[in-house]
């Protein structure tokens, strides 16, 4: 058989193709395309590392800058409560001032009224005590048909209003 005689011819011609057509996909694609991809993939992957070490130091960095917030914004309060405390105390102190002086005028008031009820009062008795001699008069001389004199009468309703 003829095709069996040309089998060796073919195999070897075919092995020889072969051969170059590995050797160039090795070279050219392992030795020139390879190394240009694997650069390409650890640039990317430096990249990606560098990108997660710079994240991860910004979040500490602002870790850090939320603790200072946080302890600038305690201190803020401290100072805060200090400072309205101050203010609750000038305020009870104005609140005391203006109390005691407001009770000393109604003192002042309620002794310049204490004193016009006495002065009232011992008006009022000074004329019961002259209705009251008047009527001594008018009532001895009427009843008894006595004259007595105004300082009599007077004397009377005095001693009187003393025995009670």
């Amino acid at each position: 058989m003829p095709q069996f005689t040309q089998l060796s011819d073919v195999v070897l011609s075919q092995l020889f193709w072969l051969a170059i057509t590995l050797g160039f996909i090795y070279f050219v694609i392992g030795r020139g395309m390879l190394p240009k991809i694997q650069s390409t993939v650890d640039a990317r992957a430096q990249r990606i590392a560098d990108d997660l070490a710079a994240a991860e130091q910004a979040r500490a960095e602002a870790d850090e800058s939320e603790a200072a917030f946080r302890l600038r914004m305690d201190e803020s309060r401290a100072e805060a409560m200090k400072h309205i405390a101050a203010a609750k105390e000038q305020g009870a102190k104005a609140t005391e001032q203006k109390i005691a002086k407001a009770d000393k005028a109604i003192q002042a008031k309620a002794d310049k009224a204490e004193a016009k009820i006495r002065s009232s009062r011992d008006e009022a008795l000074a004329n019961i005590e002259n209705v009251a001699a008047e009527l001594v008069q008018d009532i001895t001389g009427k009843v008894a048909g006595l004259k007595v004199s105004r300082d009599d009468a007077a004397h009377a309703v005095k001693a009187a209003l003393i025995n009670g």
